[in-house]
C-alpha cells in the first residue's frame, strides 16, 4: 500500500470524525473544517478513491471504506493519545497540544506510539503517591 500524505491522512481523520458527529461528511463540511477550499476537498476526495479510502460521488456524502476507516481511527487514535498525553501530563494548553498533535500524529513510528500510549495509560491509572504530576508541572516545569 503506498504511503499518504500528512493531507490526505487529515481528510480521513475530518471525515471519520464528521461521520461520527454528524452522521456523514460532505465536501462543504470537510472543507469548513479543513480550512480549504472545496476544489482541494474534490481533489483529495478523487486521490483517497482512487485508492480505495473512500467512496466518493459529487454531491453525495462521502463514505470511508472498511481500509479507509481503519486507517481514519488510526490517525485519529494517535491524536487523541499524544494531545492526552499533553494536557493531561505535560499541562499544554489544549489548542497547542492539539495543534501540536495534529503534526505529530503523522511521523510517529508505530512502536513510539505504543510505548507512549502505554506510559500514558500507566501514569493515569497510578497510584498519585508514587507520581505526583501536579508537583512535576509545578517544581520542574517553571
Amino acid at each position: 500500500m503506498d504511503e499518504l500524505t500528512k493531507s490526505l491522512e487529515d481528510y480521513l481523520e475530518t471525515i471519520l470524525i464528521l461521520e461520527n458527529k454528524e452522521g456523514g461528511a460532505r465536501v462543504t463540511s470537510i472543507a469548513k473544517r479543513l480550512n480549504v477550499k472545496k476544489p482541494a476537498v474534490t481533489s483529495a476526495l478523487r486521490m483517497l478513491s482512487d485508492k480505495k479510502f473512500v467512496i466518493y460521488t459529487p454531491y453525495k456524502v462521502v463514505k470511508l471504506t472498511d481500509e479507509g476507516r481503519k486507517l481514519a481511527e488510526s490517525v485519529l487514535k494517535r491524536h487523541q493519545v499524544i494531545t492526552k498525553f499533553f494536557v493531561e501530563l505535560l499541562n499544554i494548553p489544549e489548542n497547542v497540544a492539539e495543534n501540536d498533535a495534529c503534526k505529530i500524529e503523522h511521523v510517529i513510528s508505530e512502536y513510539t506510539f505504543n510505548r507512549l500510549s502505554c506510559f500514558l495509560k500507566f501514569i493515569m491509572e497510578s497510584d498519585v503517591k508514587c507520581i505526583n504530576i501536579d508537583k512535576f508541572n509545578k517544581e520542574y516545569c517553571k
